[in-house]
């Protein structure tokens, strides 16, 4: 059977498990490994659609949008009828889109877990609405993205074992609808996702169940929700060698500098987060030399580049006294300028990973971007 969606492997570094491979998308080629702008709303905030495209000096192939807001606001048919979502939001490249799961489950009292879905209250208007596993593949199937992610429960930090336990089987048996729903396989790839908690053993029996399942790709889930991130790094290291070598594997919701190197030297191929973007509307920015907030007096009359070693579009022609002024003076114009910068940063990041994987320095590149950069 072809699947949409496919993996090669090209690099491993010798003395890590980073590796470098090329993901093969119905909409190109992508370069792993990759940090995924975030378009929760089918936009990543503050950017045109072709602003992302340039991103880095390669340009940005994939991004990843919210199959739990679109299906609220405006609606999956709508976006269907308009041609699916790359047409929708004028979008070249490979799109992957989560099942819901996580936003379903942040609801926290809004919802109610049932073997068939989850009945929960739109955050919008307080309108009822139940997702299911079939449920969320047919909103994806509307969307048309390139991945579409399995709906799962993902556990809160800390957890209950019991409970754990109890939400991966739950998963495992939500993912067997999924696939079982998901028909067109030719024109977009299931990725199951591993949950478990911190638990190793846990993690373990999820990662044996959803293997078997014989998927495109598969995803850890369920990081990034607390706890401390030696943790996350333990158990990652644990999760990845429990994944087929000859698949992509994507870690969820974790972006920072620090957790996008921690991430690749333990083998992890995709990355998505909001934190470019988020900490852009804080009037934070992430330079070479560690993030700075340009609302910060010091750069009141700094009339040098937000980051003299970064070449994006934003410190070639813009002043950190600029910036500070548009953020000072609530301009929209500040959030657009250091989302650009943002983004770019994280993506020339990771084209700068991606080479250092293919010239066998890896963990050279590691330790000489901390050593400037210093901790997170």
């Amino acid at each position: 059977m072809k699947h949409a969606v496919s993996y090669t492997l090209i690099k491993e570094d010798p003395r890590s498990e980073a590796r470098r491979g090329v993901l093969h998308t119905p909409h190109g080629d992508v370069q792993t490994p990759v940090f995924m702008p975030v378009g929760t709303q089918a936009t990543v905030k503050a950017m045109k659609p072709e602003d992302v495209a340039s991103l880095g000096s390669e340009g940005a192939h994939i991004l990843l949008s919210n199959t739990y807001h679109l299906y609220l606001r405006p609606g999956h048919e709508l976006i269907k009828k308009a041609g699916g979502l790359h047409k929708f939001m004028n979008w070249n490249g490979a799109i992957l889109t989560d099942s819901g799961g996580f936003q379903v489950f942040s609801l926290g009292h809004l919802r109610k877990i049932e073997e068939g879905g989850v009945f929960f209250r739109s955050y919008i208007d307080g309108s009822g609405h139940h997702f299911s596993p079939e449920i969320s593949i047919d909103v994806q199937n509307a969307l048309g993205s390139d991945i579409i992610m399995a709906f799962d429960e993902c556990a809160p930090y800390p957890a209950d074992r019991r409970y754990v336990k109890d939400s991966l089987e739950l998963t495992t048996r939500w993912l067997a609808r999924c696939k079982e729903h998901h028909k067109d396989v030719e024109r977009q790839s299931l990725f199951g996702i591993m949950q478990g908690g911190v638990y190793k053993d846990l993690r373990a029996q999820s990662a044996e169940e959803i293997v078997e399942l014989d998927l495109p790709g598969y995803a850890i889930g369920g990081l990034s929700v607390g706890e401390p991130k030696e943790l996350m790094y333990e158990v990652m290291e644990d999760c990845v060698p429990r994944l087929p070598k000859d698949k992509p594997r994507y870690l969820m919701g974790v972006g920072s500098p620090d957790c996008l190197f921690e991430g690749v030297e333990r083998g992890i191929d995709l990355f998505d987060c909001v934190l470019p973007t988020r900490e852009a509307r804080h009037g934070r920015a992430l330079t070479s030399h560690g993030k700075i907030n340009i609302k910060n007096a010091a750069y009141e009359d700094d009339l040098g580049p937000l980051d003299p070693e970064c070449d994006c579009y934003v410190c070639r022609n813009y002043s950190r006294a600029y910036l500070r002024h548009l953020f000072k003076s609530e301009e929209m114009l500040s959030s657009m300028l250091l989302s650009e910068h943002n983004l770019h940063f994280l993506v020339r990041t990771m084209e700068k990973i991606r080479k250092s994987i293919e010239e066998d320095r890896f963990l050279e590149y590691k330790k000489e971007f901390f050593d400037k950069y210093g901790k997170f």
